[in-house]
C-alpha cells in the first residue's frame, strides 16, 4: 500500500499505518502517533470516580485529523 499524502505529491512511500479517523494510509513521515491514556472505573459506595491506568493505548492519525481534532475549542 502507499502513502495517500506522498502519492499526492507524485511520490511513492510504502504506508507503515492507517489513520483510525479517516483510514488514509500513511508512512512513517506523515503519521502522528498518540498515546490516549485508559481509565478504570471505581465505585465507593455511591461515590464513581476514575483512576488512570498506567498502560497507554496507541492510535495513528493523518495530519489532518490530527489537527482537527486538537483545534482550540474541540
Amino acid at each position: 500500500m502507499v502513502c495517500y499524502v506522498c502519492a499526492q505529491s507524485g511520490e511513492r512511500s510504502e504506508a507503515v499505518a492507517i489513520c483510525i479517523i479517516c483510514g488514509m494510509a500513511l508512512c512513517k513521515e506523515h503519521l502522528v502517533r498518540e498515546e490516549l491514556p485508559v481509565w478504570e472505573k471505581l465505585h465507593d459506595g455511591l461515590v464513581e470516580r476514575r483512576q488512570e491506568l498506567p498502560a497507554r493505548l496507541p492510535r495513528f492519525l493523518c495530519g489532518d485529523c490530527h489537527r482537527a481534532l486538537h483545534q482550540p475549542g474541540a
